[in-house]
């Protein structure tokens, strides 16, 4: 027991859970300011860093940045100074350099025009720390703030509140058709595709791509990577490959969709079902009109729920037959527990809060919620732990190690393969469902 009650403090794991639900408390008491976000800005860059009200400059975020900065180095320092992970004079000042670096990849991500052509704050973090670590390489001072797990496990916890039950059964039955019957098989698809036909020797590779592709893009990419351990340079090649396509999918499919004369809900579903990016997923739905985007955005918020299930059953099926020996045929439970995603809970924890708890208080209305707790607070938190564990990875990868991982092109073809199975397997039961089988829903 001493021991089970000693990992709730020792685990970073179960740090990522009480950071979350710290933060979701807070929140939810409204004791937290409005989290400063940095703007969007066209021709004057100082324009990201101003408030603007009625038309005019009103002040500026340095100071709630500063302050963001500050509680954010305090509270998981707490963590760090428990785990005894890091010295915590050195982590604090490595948390401010990822920080800063965070905040530039905000910037950049923010200007108009990049903005425009959905180029993320998350490619940005990714690509900042890969200049730093492939040129001048990661200072150690640096490195040490470097904690990609905690912050991209904080961030999902946080992600789990923004999964409302209400939202799934807004669509009802066609909304789960296209996110529940499609997700798993293209999963099943890839993994085999990529184990049986290419041979790729890297399975942790395969089964990120795969739930990369089947389900949010980067948030599930994270999520099953923690959960099969696999390797930051795997996750940095997994992601990079989806963000490059979410960009392309995004552009081209509503453009598509309106050329060839496709019925904008029957579209929209498509698009939420096959686009690896929530964000990309509502812009490219709203180039159909408003109630397209927002049959999009439910359909993949519907297939975000699976996020959670996808890194428990990877965490089991990792423990009890890609890892298993001859030595080890049955694997002890208490393997399976400690090696089971500790975030999930927190993930679940908190979308069950919410979806049960939080949302009834406030009369069933879950747009209060929306502007008064999740996007001004949690959401806005939770890009700010995916900012930094982005910025993280990037600089504990270098170029050698993601060339070392291409296995002759194979994980290109894999996705390639994948999301080209996925794009017909979603259109044809998204027609099924919103046309033949629910033409009402909407």
């Amino acid at each position: 027991m001493s021991s089970g009650i000693s990992s709730l403090w020792k685990h970073e794991d179960w740090w990522a859970v009480w950071f979350g639900f710290i933060i979701i408390g807070l929140a939810l008491l409204q004791w937290l300011p409005k989290i400063p976000k940095i703007h969007k800005w066209t021709t004057s860059p100082l324009d990201a860093f101003l408030v603007i009200k009625d038309g005019a400059a009103t002040g500026n975020i340095l100071l709630p940045l500063l302050l963001l900065m500050i509680g954010l180095a305090v509270l998981t320092a707490i963590g760090m100074a428990v785990m005894k992970s890091a010295p915590v004079g050195r982590y604090v000042a490595g948390f401010v350099g990822i920080f800063v670096l965070a905040c530039i990849a905000y910037w950049i991500a923010n200007q108009a025009e990049i903005k425009h052509w959905g180029l993320s704050y998350a490619l940005w973090a990714l690509v900042l720390g890969l200049l730093i670590s492939n040129t001048v390489g990661t200072p150690k001072w640096l490195k040490a703030g470097a904690q990609t797990e905690l912050f991209i496990k904080t961030g999902l916890v946080l992600m789990g509140a923004e999964i409302l039950f209400k939202k799934i059964l807004a669509l009802g039955a066609p909304g789960l058709m296209v996110a529940w019957i499609v997700t798993p098989i293209v999963v099943l698809f890839m993994w085999h595709f990529g184990v049986k036909n290419l041979k790729m020797k890297n399975k942790e590779l395969v089964i990120i791509i795969a739930c990369a592709t089947s389900v949010c893009g980067v948030s599930a990419a994270i999520a099953v990577a923690a959960a099969c351990c696999a390797r930051k340079e795997d996750l940095t090649l997994a992601v990079g490959m989806t963000l490059i396509f979410t960009v392309l999918m995004m552009f081209f499919m509503p453009l598509g969709i309106q050329w060839v004369g496709m019925n904008p809900i029957l579209g929209a579903a498509w698009m939420g079902g096959t686009i690896d990016s929530t964000g990309a997923v509502v812009a490219a739905g709203s180039m159909l009109g408003p109630e397209a985007e927002k049959v999009a955005a439910v359909v993949k918020m519907i297939q975000n729920v699976l996020i959670g299930v996808l890194a428990f059953v990877v965490a089991i099926y990792w423990v009890t037959v890609v890892q298993r020996t001859d030595q080890c045929t049955r694997p002890n439970p208490m393997e399976i527990w400690y090696r089971f995603p500790k975030f999930v809970i927190g993930f679940v924890a908190a979308s069950l809060l919410f979806s049960f708890v939080v949302v009834p208080a406030y009369g069933g209305d879950f747009t209060i919620v929306e502007n008064t707790i999740l996007n001004p607070v949690t959401e806005v938190f939770r890009s700010w732990f995916f900012c930094l564990a982005f910025v993280a990875i990037g600089l504990e990868s270098n170029f050698k190690d993601l060339t070392s991982r291409m296995e002759r092109g194979k994980p290109m073809i894999l996705y390639a393969t994948g999301q080209t199975f996925n794009l017909i397997l979603t259109i044809l039961v998204a027609w099924l469902a919103f046309m033949v089988l629910f033409p009402h829903a909407v």
